[in-house]
């Protein structure tokens, strides 16, 4: 028996992540994820998204970024009750993104319905989802810690491990028990003969018959010639001959990151890996010179009296930014200057950040717990909150640094940051992040000399930067270095996804010219079978 998988998002592009797993009809989704890009394509891509929710078993989310959960609210709202997994800090995170999204679209909503209004157009253009449907997604949430298992269903076994891209993120570790023989051969045999994990888990009477042998019992010559190490419940000695074992990196993150930890190498040997490939044709700067980098860009904008603008992702980014901006100060690279972060959702993600100090690196438990009251926070340092307080950033005279999101500038305040100081040439506009296709920030990334922002197009004369080197991703040089150093023996194919066609088709050939010859571009709504 197979067992077949698809992807309805991130499959030749990089947002929208909902992958699925599917057994004998059953689905489980890995992420549910929302598409981002240009508005009008995006919403529409949003709203088209159509799944037979009783079909669902269960929903794993890898992390808490909006193109992994953002569509959440919308799934229940069409019908979905079942479980949704995450480990505790994706949870708080994704409670915090999704209500963030309900609060936007609603002033959206309120926003575009008086410029219709002025212009004397029709407008029915509805939220996707409101706070109700993110209370009721929210209160669905199961939480798992790392390194902990779990049985989603009578077959499937869920195993998060640390994936040290953003706070909380995790590679989900998928083992479907029952899909092959005591040899190791995919079982081809009807429904009614297919191991029943349920009944492995809870025992059979004494009296019961059988229709299948116990495949977790060792025979007697099994056991004369078991030298590996003794597994626990869920793997037999045979280790695991009888699984099919599908890793799905979700955001695979990078070594040397600050607040988080590395991304685990300690896996157990998948046999198929879904593997993230944003960066699959591109190479991050060194962060020693990105850090140098940021210390010119600052100083040349306090010189001109400038303010510099930076979209930032509300969670992770924003954090690291404020760490790396500390260390400066710190370090005396560059004189006190107030910097604002600008965002409310960055500040209740900060809060969340203090919570769970079981994801922190070393490093920082060392450097900060220890030595600061506030490990995010320092003197030059405000968050922003009201409306108002936003509004009057843009009446204020620089120098100053703000940081707000969202951070491909497609939506929230930056927007009107943006606005109000690209044409401005003392200002500059520092891009630290990944930005989609069609939309404002890469646009903006890309040179453009004139924007459209909500409507009015603007001259773009502030300076522009851009600083790679504290992205969340791994490069291709990264993600095929912790390829290397997991155990891949076992492994059969990888499954390209959450890439650009141009950065995947690189990344393939890299792969192939490192070691890793099977690899499978992932199409939208493409089944590929398994076993």
């Amino acid at each position: 028996m197979s067992v077949s998988v698809y992807s309805l998002g991130a499959a030749q592009e990089v947002t929208g992540s909902k992958h699925i797993f599917e057994i004998n009809g059953r689905s489980y989704m890995i992420d549910c994820g929302a598409f981002q890009g240009k508005r009008a394509e995006s919403d529409e891509k949003n709203r088209n998204f159509e799944i037979p929710v009783d079909k669902i078993d269960a929903v794993i989310l890898t992390h808490a970024h909006y193109d992994h959960v953002g569509l959440l609210p919308l799934l229940v709202k069409k019908g979905y009750n079942g479980n949704i997994y995450a480990t505790p800090a994706t949870r708080d995170l994704t409670d915090l993104i999704m209500m963030d999204s309900a609060r936007i679209q609603a002033r959206d909503a309120e926003y575009l319905q008086k410029q219709a209004s002025k212009k004397g157009e029709k407008f029915n253009w509805n939220p996707l989802f409101n706070e109700k449907d993110c209370l009721k997604a929210a209160n669905q949430i199961i939480t798992l810690s790392y390194n902990r298992k779990m049985y989603i269903s009578p077959e499937v076994q869920l195993e998060y491990f640390d994936a040290g891209h953003i706070l909380g993120s995790a590679f989900a570790y998928i083992t479907i028990k029952g899909q092959r023989d005591e040899n190791g051969k995919p079982i081809r045999e009807t429904d009614s003969n297919v191991l029943r994990i349920w009944n492995k888990l809870f025992g059979w009477k004494k009296d019961d018959k059988r229709s299948t042998t116990d495949r977790r019992k060792a025979s007697p010559e099994e056991e004369e010639a078991y030298e590996g190490p003794e597994r626990r419940s869920g793997n037999d000695r045979r280790e695991g001959k009888d699984e099919i074992r599908i890793l799905y990196t979700g955001d695979l993150g990078r070594k040397m990151k600050p607040i988080i930890r590395a991304p685990a190498t300690n896996l157990p040997q998948p046999d198929y890996i879904f593997l993230e490939s944003t960066y699959g044709n591109r190479k991050h700067e060194d962060t020693a010179v990105a850090m140098d980098e940021l210390r010119k860009i600052v100083r040349r904008a306090i010189e001109k009296k400038g303010k510099v603008i930076i979209p930032s992702f509300a969670i992770e980014r924003t954090q690291e930014l404020v760490y790396y901006l500390h260390r400066l100060v710190d370090q005396k690279k560059i004189p006190v200057v107030p910097i604002y972060v600008d965002s409310p959702m960055a500040v209740n993600a900060t809060s969340i950040f203090q919570v769970h100090q079981e994801c922190y690196s070393d490093e920082v438990h060392e450097a900060f717990l220890k030595h600061h009251k506030n490990p995010f926070g320092f003197g030059s340092l405000s968050f922003v909150n009201s409306l108002e307080e936003s509004k009057n950033l843009n009446k204020k005279e620089g120098p100053m640094i703000i940081i707000s999101a969202d951070g491909m500038c497609e939506s929230g305040r930056i927007v009107h940051h943006i606005a109000n100081n690209i044409s401005d040439p003392r200002n500059t506009i520092l891009i630290v992040g990944y930005m989609a296709e069609n939309t404002l920030g890469r646009r903006i990334r890309d040179g453009a000399k004139v924007v459209k922002i909500m409507g009015d197009e603007y001259d773009v004369r502030a300076n522009v930067e851009t600083i790679n080197a504290f992205s969340a991703h791994a490069d291709y040089e990264e993600c095929t270095k912790w390829l290397k150093s997991i155990d891949t023996s076992r492994l059969k194919k990888i499954f390209m996804v959450h890439g650009e066609k141009d950065a995947q088709e690189a990344f393939q050939k890299y792969l192939a010219e490192h070691g890793f010859p099977d690899v499978q571009i992932v199409k939208y709504g493409e089944t590929y079978e398994i076993e």
